[in-house]
């Protein structure tokens, strides 16, 4: 029996059982089985600490500084609608009126029978990157201590190209954490902690060959980490060719420090920049077209406010839609969405730490205005800390095509949101299988999804 789920009121899951097949244990890895093999299911310690799982007592702070709101953006919340939201980025038009975006009743869906095809064991891989321009099918995979080798179509250890590991210390929810190859393949953009915890964000050169010389490595970006946990650590380049940046709300637990909605903190943001060089020799270029450029006080670099630790959001690469997978604090995980249409998430607030997933948290934080979650999940059997996914573009698996494909670390679920006919996002969500640790997933060249497990190695999503 595969748990099937059909979207309730504000995107809260509500279960129903479906027979939708079953599938065989693999390694870690199973297809259709609702029977979770993650190590903490059954009382056991996962191999490393889910990411952004830290938990500790709320301390209180005062509230954010007043920064005030960019005048030329309106978010959206539930039963509202948003209202001259603009971008300039390349081909996305804002159109008037957009609704939220909440997921409501609707029927259970069912998704096509997979197989997670096991393409090797690694050291706790982490990022998954493909090059674009590349032949033969190969992609670019990170592991947590600084490795990063570059894997064929069928697997196996491949080839060292790139040791970070004089830069980093992996270890609870710190190592290197992201992968982006720039548009032109030329350049890969790095995503780590160095040794005292804190967030680089390097550009290493890439030749004709597919091989880097980090003896070249260039510093674009860093920002101070007030604690070990909650760093965040994605990075995806959008359909504008802008570098977007995943940062976790600072650690510790409950937003202490009160900084995922202060507009004036990098921390519990997605960032936005060109990483090339400023005229005026900085080490990156800030888009003029960022919400909070002309916002006194603000941060220049932010795109959208209000996450906790965004572990893993992608673009879908046909309609350029943002998903997010937002690491809950006690109670909920989230799905977030912003179309391109709307803006892409300029300027948006997805409301941590006022709100966890659709429900109050910090009351001393402002929820006015900020955008709901598409999903909701809560603590328990389901899981307890999101990984987010990619919307699926491939071809081996048509049944599965539109669908937005997510997980649990701590239950190790992968789930398909299948897409709604009637204008909302998601008509329901389908469990696909069971991946043990699993801690991200990965798009080749042609839209295949793969899954990254911290102990089970990598595997390709494949029909049964």
């Amino acid at each position: 029996m595969r748990r099937c789920f059909a979207a309730v009121g504000a995107g809260v899951l509500a279960m129903a059982l479906a027979s939708c097949g079953t599938g065989a244990d693999n390694g870690g890895v199973s297809a259709g089985v609702a029977v979770s093999l993650s190590p903490t299911s059954s009382g056991a310690e996962p191999a490393s600490a889910p990411p952004g799982s830290v938990t500790s007592s709320v301390v209180e702070a005062d509230p954010s500084p007043d920064v005030t709101t960019p005048s030329d953006v309106t978010t959206q919340s539930e039963g509202t609608t948003s209202s001259d939201a603009t971008s300039s980025t390349p081909g996305v038009t804002s159109p008037d009126g957009v609704t939220s975006t909440v997921a409501s009743l609707a029927p259970v869906v069912v998704a096509p029978e997979v197989t997670f095809t096991s393409l090797g064991g690694f050291n706790e891989p982490i990022a998954l990157a493909a090059r674009p321009g590349a032949v033969g099918g190969s992609f670019y995979l990170a592991e947590r201590d600084g490795t990063i080798r570059r894997i064929g179509p069928d697997g196996g250890k491949g080839q060292v190209v790139a040791d970070l590991g004089d830069r980093t210390e992996p270890g609870g929810e710190r190592g290197l954490l992201g992968l982006a190859f720039a548009p032109d393949g030329n350049h890969l953009y790095v995503n780590y902690t160095d040794p005292s915890g804190n967030t680089h964000v390097d550009e290493l050169p890439v030749d004709g060959d597919g091989l880097i010389d980090t003896r070249q490595r260039r510093k674009v970006i860093k920002i101070s980490q007030p604690y070990p946990n909650h760093n965040g650590g994605n990075l995806a380049f959008g359909p504008d060719g802008m570098l977007y940046i995943g940062m976790g709300d600072g650690g510790s637990g409950g937003d202490p420090d009160r900084r995922a909605l202060d507009p004036s903190e990098r921390l519990g943001k997605l960032l936005r920049i060109d990483p090339q060089r400023s005229a005026d020799g900085k080490d990156y270029t800030v888009p003029t077209d960022n919400p909070y450029v002309a916002v006194k006080g603000a941060k220049p670099e932010i795109w959208s406010i209000g996450l906790r630790n965004p572990w893993r959001f992608s673009f879908d690469r046909l309609t350029g839609d943002l998903w997010i997978g937002d690491v809950g604090q006690d109670k909920w995980e989230e799905v977030d969405m912003v179309t391109a249409a709307s803006g892409g998430g300029r300027g948006v607030s997805f409301g941590w730490s006022a709100m966890e997933g659709n429900h109050p948290f910090n009351d001393d934080q402002p929820a006015d205005g900020h955008t709901p979650p598409v999903w909701e999940y809560p603590h328990g059997d389901e899981g307890c800390s999101i990984t987010g996914g990619y919307v699926y573009r491939g071809t081996a698996i048509p049944g599965l095509y539109g669908a937005y494909v997510f997980g649990d670390y701590c239950s190790g679920k992968v789930w398909a949101a299948v897409p709604a006919t009637s204008g909302e996002p998601i008509a329901g969500v389908t469990e696909l299988g069971v991946v043990k640790d699993l801690a991200s997933f990965g798009q080749d060249a042609d839209g295949e999804l793969y899954t990254l497990s911290l102990t089970a190695g990598l595997s390709r999503l494949d029909p049964a």
